[in-house]
């Protein structure tokens, strides 16, 4: 930093807050740190006894944090995102509408090593509302070398590092498993819980059946609920080891790739994914959807919504996080399950 006159300052970053004092009505930083001085500053600089100054020495290379957050901001946002002004050498997008938000999170790693650097988001692969944070960026100091910032971009690929996709799904079928239902001998409770979580993302349950214990006729509902178009088709029930439980094999006759049957998440452990041809979704629910709070539906559900093939791996990943600590005020999303 260095010294100089007030009236030479214009154009200069301010190295620390500047407060002003006007007794009985205001005291605070009437310039902030990082503020670039303009003309019009000059005359109250003057009349809060300013008369010099200590200013960053801006020097050809570096970049304001005004200016750097600016290209950060511009790394990460994407369609169906609002950015706010910068202040303080902060950017922040908010999300323009309900979807699911996600992040490459390689490539944010990557960036946030390089130093000097920052971008924060919040969790991916999570359903958002309109009017949510979804990220912040700045730089550390006040002026940051231009070649770190080139860098940050080359890193960046030219490709947003954010994404929020809009709810796609829009119909589903249920198909309710089990004896005990299909005879009438307890009321399907399975059904209604499914339907209210399908609705939290514009899905409406166009179909339903319940076919039993059968396997013939449990994949002959999956295949017909496929040719009446539903978007996605949801199984309750039948997916334990029992002899009785013939819900995984009669998602595999209907000829659909099984991704993965169970999932390292608690409570959901015996959960089915799978998708045709066509990309059309198939779930297997087991039991604990019914009556827990949060479960493994609960974590595919937004990215089927978003009409996004979740792979074996990604459901691997879920282990860490992956456990529900069945806190007894639930807070999820806001909490770290299936992070």
């Amino acid at each position: 930093m260095k010294l100089i006159r007030t009236q030479d300052a214009v154009g200069h970053v301010l190295c620390h807050d500047m407060t002003q004092i006007i007794p009985g009505q205001y005291k605070d930083a009437r310039f902030r740190k990082g503020h670039v001085v303009r003309e019009e500053d000059i005359p109250v600089l003057l009349s809060m006894g300013k008369e010099n100054l200590y200013v960053w020495e801006m020097v050809p290379g570096m970049v304001h944090e005004n200016d750097a957050a600016e290209r950060l901001c511009a790394l990460c946002e994407n369609e169906n995102m609002v950015r706010s002004q910068v202040k303080e050498g902060k950017i922040e997008l908010s999300a323009a509408m309900d979807g699911l938000f996600r992040v490459d999170t390689a490539r944010l790693n990557q960036i946030n090593l390089l130093g000097d650097i920052m971008i924060a988001t919040r969790h991916g692969n999570r359903a958002v509302h309109k009017g949510d944070k979804l990220c912040g960026t700045r730089v550390i100091p006040l002026v940051i070398e231009e070649e770190k910032l080139r860098r940050a971009e080359e890193t960046g690929g030219g490709r947003p590092l954010l994404e929020l996709l809009p709810w796609k799904l829009k119909t589903a079928a249920v198909i309710a498993t089990g004896s005990e239902v299909a005879k009438g001998l307890i009321e399907d409770a399975f059904t209604p819980v499914v339907a209210r979580k399908l609705a939290e993302y514009g899905i409406e349950v166009t179909r339903t059946s319940k076919p039993g214990d059968d396997m013939a006729r449990i994949t002959g509902d999956i295949l017909a609920a496929k040719e009446a178009g539903a978007d996605l088709i949801v199984c309750t029930g039948g997916m334990s080891v029992d002899p009785d439980d013939r819900t995984p094999g009669a998602i595999k006759a209907s000829g659909a790739r099984i991704v993965t049957y169970g999932a390292p998440v608690l409570p959901g452990a015996m959960f089915l994914l799978g998708y045709f041809a066509d990309g059309m979704p198939v779930m297997g629910l087991p039991g604990c959807v019914m009556y827990a709070g949060r479960t493994i539906f609960d974590l595919i559900l937004p990215r089927a919504a978003a009409g996004v093939p979740v792979t074996r791996e990604e459901i691997a990943a879920l282990g860490e996080g992956g456990l529900c600590l069945g806190c007894e005020a639930c807070t999820f999303p806001n909490c770290g399950f299936g992070v």
